[in-house]
């Protein structure tokens, strides 16, 4: 899914030191650690044709600009940003029953833009615009403080991994940026089938002054989110599916 905290990493690069010879040196840079896994999927035909003759009415672009919500879709309304819709089915689901609200969805891989794009257009749903890129460019650059009614993070790549937990989106970092886009009474949604990172979501937004956690710890599976097919995949795998679901305080 979609993100970038700001670690630090090392990395070995070759440069002139003061001997005037070329050597590896080892320096610290400012280089992002993406929280999402680059995924180049083939495109069918249809969601090429989908991205080349859909961006116009659909496509938002991912730009340093903040984005204005009433030229973008036309109306006046709340606002949700999705983070990471896989191939769109859930998102396009809730958007359609949800018809008051409108939708900015937020993912890195085309041939899931496209599929949504389709989807978006075969069913008539016109409260959804779909945007290529990071969500954390997205919520830095173009989501002014306090305009956001939800955000929506549904499994979320989980980092399995002891030493890759660095690379999970949801993380101290991440819950500071969004909470300061909700407005008050605003809603953050997120949910994966990975325990560890649940627990992980769970502790950031208990921790963060700003959010009321909304149940007793996790909460109960909402009827209103589809399965995602993300979600089928875990279940098929044995997991437990878990939500946090949190309010912004004021």
């Amino acid at each position: 899914m979609a993100g970038k905290p700001n670690d630090c990493v090392t990395y070995r690069h070759r440069a002139t030191v003061d001997t005037g010879h070329m050597q590896e040196v080892e320096v610290a840079a400012a280089r992002p650690v993406l929280s999402f896994k680059p995924r180049r999927g083939r495109m069918t035909s249809g969601q090429r044709r989908a991205v080349d003759t859909l961006w116009t009415p659909y496509g938002v672009e991912v730009v340093e600009v903040l984005l204005e919500p009433a030229t973008v879709f036309g109306r006046v309304a709340p606002l949700v940003l999705e983070i990471g819709f896989g191939m769109g089915e859930a998102t396009a689901a809730m958007a359609a029953a949800d018809p008051a609200r409108d939708v900015l969805a937020v993912d890195v891989h085309t041939p899931g833009a496209g599929a949504l794009l389709q989807r978006v257009d075969d069913d008539g749903i016109t409260n959804v615009r779909v945007a290529l890129g990071d969500a954390v460019d997205v919520l830095t650059s173009m989501i002014s403080s306090g305009s956001l009614d939800e955000i929506r993070v549904f499994f979320p790549d989980p980092w399995p991994k002891s030493k890759h937990y660095k690379r999970r989106l949801v993380r101290k970092q991440f819950v500071a940026l969004a909470v300061d886009r909700l407005r008050v009474g605003g809603r953050l949604h997120l949910a994966t089938d990975w325990v560890s990172y649940a627990d992980q979501m769970l502790t950031v937004v208990t921790e963060e002054p700003l959010l009321r956690n909304d149940f007793d710890g996790f909460a109960p599976r909402p009827s209103h989110r589809p399965v995602t097919r993300f979600e089928s995949i875990g279940l098929g795998r044995g997991h437990k599916i878990y939500d946090v679901i949190a309010t912004r305080r004021m």
